[in-house]
């Protein structure tokens, strides 16, 4: 059996790495690099922590308009699709990456799998959002981690055989790294913080960056924050030269520990490490809950209700003031007494998704 796998964004390399250490004998897993996530901070640190080989394929799309970066993916996802003829296609989560993998292979008949399947944010103004339900709708098989997500898909006519509730990878990647993270990671000292003295926080979704107001109420409020407790920030490229073009980057720099982003196992012991974790990511949201660490989300939405519900995670729209008032009675709370178990599987998504594969007629 051949699967090709589409990824092109961090948080993809990291759902893929169990996935791909999952596949027995027999089965040949070529792995294709949208190119989507280009700089060496955000691609060849993460294939090297998770000791991945190389990507068979790389096609340096880079970043661009939705429409022409998704038409680049598909133009030359298509020629090597024919090239390889494989049984599956393989796509995670909810970029651009997945929907053209998940829309190249449907078009030359080629079954897809979805990873995440069923996620919804049911606000079709974000492009992860459209990204997500036609992914589902074309896919032959769907790979929900959560309980609710499999209700979405029910919700919208999506059941039966082609549905399975596996897990979520991302929970076997952190199962599976996040000790040999914390013996070999240097980051704290590097960076200068102490353990549970400082929050962590990521901003990187073009509503956030593209939208200059929501992008000035966030960052106004980590300055706040950080007149409390340091706010170290892993500089996303795009969040760096947005703040730059609104004459905003020598203040945050000033007031905040700016660093360049980081790979998966620095990321793991500051995620491990902060009193509170603020973000508008999806992926980080739910390893700041695997960490036992609170969150705040800088969204109006998100796609993880489950968080939202156990109490681990509250949302907070970027608007005026709320950023900084929000953070700082979040760290003045204590923290949830316990964190309900199996919301997210046994650890063991990937083997799951590797046998489905292996099995499915």
């Amino acid at each position: 059996m051949k699967i090709v796998t589409v990824i092109g964004a961090r948080p993809q390399f990291i759902k893929s790495a169990p996935v791909s250490l999952s596949f027995r004998p027999g089965i040949d897993e070529i792995v294709v690099h949208t190119g989507q996530h280009y700089d060496p901070e955000m691609t060849e640190v993460f294939f090297a922590d998770l000791e991945l080989p190389p990507p068979a394929y790389n096609l340096d799309v880079r970043s661009g308009p939705h429409g022409a970066q998704t038409g680049r993916m598909l133009e030359r996802l298509e020629k090597i699709l024919e090239q390889e003829n494989p049984d599956w296609v393989l796509v995670y989560g909810d970029t651009n990456s997945t929907l053209a993998g998940a829309l190249a292979a449907v078009k030359l008949h080629i079954r897809v799998a979805h990873v995440e399947a069923g996620l919804r944010s049911f606000d079709r103004r974000m492009p992860e959002e459209v990204n997500r339900i036609l992914t589902d709708h074309a896919s032959e098989l769907l790979l929900a981690p959560t309980v609710g997500a499999v209700h979405n898909l029910g919700q919208e006519g999506i059941a039966g055989s082609r549905v399975h509730l596996v897990g979520d990878v991302m929970y076997d990647a952190v199962l599976q790294h996040t000790a040999r993270a914390l013996r070999v990671s240097t980051v704290l000292d590097r960076i200068c913080v102490q353990p549970q003295g400082y929050v962590l926080a990521t901003v990187h979704r073009a509503g956030n960056t593209d939208d200059r107001e929501a992008m000035r109420a966030i960052f106004e409020g980590l300055l706040q924050v950080s007149t409390a407790v340091p706010v170290v920030v892993p500089l996303h490229p795009r969040t760096r030269k947005s703040l730059l073009d609104a004459g905003m980057l020598e203040a945050v720099a000033k007031g905040l520990t700016v660093v360049d982003p980081m790979g998966y196992f620095d990321m793991l012991t500051l995620e491990h490490h902060a009193c509170l974790v603020a973000t508008d990511s999806g992926g980080v949201q739910k390893e700041a809950f695997f960490h036992g660490v609170p969150c705040v989300t800088l969204r109006a939405e998100t796609e993880w209700i489950e968080l939202l519900a156990s109490g681990w995670n509250r949302l907070v729209p970027p608007l005026g003031g709320a950023v900084g008032t929000s953070i700082l009675s979040a760290l003045a709370e204590s923290r949830p007494t316990e964190r309900p178990s199996g919301i997210f599987g046994d650890g063991n998504a990937a083997g799951a998704i590797a046998a489905l594969l292996a099995n499915y007629r």
